[in-house]
């Protein structure tokens, strides 16, 4: 199992982080690297590459303004996310958590250069939106 983590300081207060990063449906109007984001239901959700390619996600741990956890599936890989979210004044200190293995032998020595690149790019994108 491969573990990446990026910590980042958001410009924004706590509870327009939550909504931002909680409102999943809401995805591909300011991730870059996605086409789009169906919630199914309360726990589960859907995230579509720009090529099309469908990675499933099940909720597992909601604290408001605190803590957010998922387990994530696609064809790839597998693994669970945790959010981490901590007040600071009118900035908002998020931690990230990836915990992911490869499901392809060949894919296992790219997988924590990928998810750092994913993680970076959903703060940059993240700022963007709250900038």
């Amino acid at each position: 199992m491969t573990v990446s983590n990026i910590k980042a300081t958001i410009p924004s207060d706590i509870h327009k982080v939550w909504e931002v990063i909680t409102a999943v449906e809401n995805y591909s109007l300011w991730r870059s690297d996605l086409s789009k984001c169906e919630r199914l239901d309360e726990k589960h959700f859907v995230e579509y590459t720009k090529d099309g390619y469908a990675t499933n996600f099940a909720i597992t741990l909601t604290e408001l303004y605190k803590r957010w956890e998922f387990d994530m599936d696609n064809s790839n890989m597998s693994g669970h996310w945790t959010g981490i979210f901590t007040s600071m004044g009118s900035n908002t200190t998020v931690e990230f958590i990836e915990e992911v293995s490869a499901k392809k032998v060949l894919m296992k020595p790219f997988v924590k250069g990928y998810l750092k690149k994913q993680q970076a790019l959903f703060i940059e994108d993240l700022k963007k939106v709250l900038g």
